[in-house]
């Protein structure tokens, strides 16, 4: 492997290894703060990281095409996805919200067919069905006499999140804007949006180091710095298909940080059933990164 492989594999194991730590830094955020208030602190710091990144590197695209566009992704990402998101973990343990979430890359190969006219092969039909026999089995957690007791509203939001971020990732394939500008724009515009639904509700989130850690958590990690990692070793590579296997690692990963430090009891039908989920993923043949 030469050196350039090997910094490629660097920055994609960093951005595995963050993207793992996430699932429990919302859940310890969500235990001080309401949602959209986590949501806020994350939005403003990722905002200042994408402005610097896209300055430092020149490709400021701004036109009215890019500025239309950058309303539109705002809006779905990060606004409605991370809202939608949050409550989900906010009523979940988060040993069900994150497989949950993780079947969004099976939510993009359904939308592919509709919106962008692709066929439903076989392969992909049996991925689809496999992964979500996986939620079945994180869902019913090993019982078939009787449904265990769970926050279905949480289900449906984790499941709604898969469908706004399949969608933001097809509508992005269309578009030919830089992608670090595009981000930037967007989280520019959505920012001041989620400001005035937490003042018109639970209001600004209060400060205090504690709670400016998880937002710089949230925003450095999940929305921010993590991105330019696995951008970079997809850059560095001449193997991306080799490369994008890693992220398999990041939800299993992140279900022993849920048990080590979320305390939460790991059944074995979140193994399993993320287990099959990735199978799933695995055989519909669509690329992902780690939906936390």
């Amino acid at each position: 492997m030469d050196k350039q492989e090997k910094n490629a594999l660097k920055f994609a194991l960093a951005a595995v290894a963050l993207w793992s730590t996430v699932a429990t830094g919302f859940k310890l955020g969500l235990a001080l703060l309401e949602p959209v208030q986590l949501l806020f602190l994350g939005t403003l710091v990722s905002t200042i990281i994408f402005v610097v990144a896209v300055s430092i590197s020149g490709t400021w695209q701004v036109n009215r095409r890019t500025v239309g566009e950058s309303l539109l992704f705002g809006l779905i990402n990060p606004f409605l996805y991370y809202l939608v998101l949050f409550e989900a973990y906010d009523r979940l343990p988060a040993q069900i919200a994150q497989p949950l979430n993780y079947t969004w890359a099976i939510a993009l190969a359904v939308l592919a067919v509709p919106l962008l006219k692709q066929p439903l092969t076989r392969h992909t039909t049996v991925g689809i069905l496999l992964s979500y026999f996986g939620v079945l089995i994180l869902l019913t957690q090993g019982r078939i006499d009787s449904w265990p007791v769970i926050n279905w509203l949480g289900v449906i939001l984790a499941l709604s999140s898969t469908l706004l971020w399949a969608s933001y990732w097809l509508l992005n394939t269309r578009s030919h804007t830089d992608p670090l500008t595009l981000m930037a724009l967007s989280f520019l515009f959505a920012t001041p949006l989620i400001g005035i639904v937490c003042v018109l509700g639970p209001g600004l989130p209060p400060l205090s180091w504690e709670i400016a850690g998880y937002g710089l958590w949230v925003g450095l990690i999940e929305m921010g710095v993590t991105f330019l990692l696995w951008q970079r070793a997809l850059r560095l590579t001449t193997n991306a298909g080799r490369i994008g296997q890693l992220i398999f690692l990041a939800p299993f990963l992140s279900l022993i940080l849920i048990g080590v430090v979320l305390g939460e009891r790991i059944h074995y039908t979140s193994v399993i059933g993320l287990g099959v989920i990735v199978a799933g993923i695995v055989v519909t043949g669509r690329p992902s990164r780690p939906a936390v």
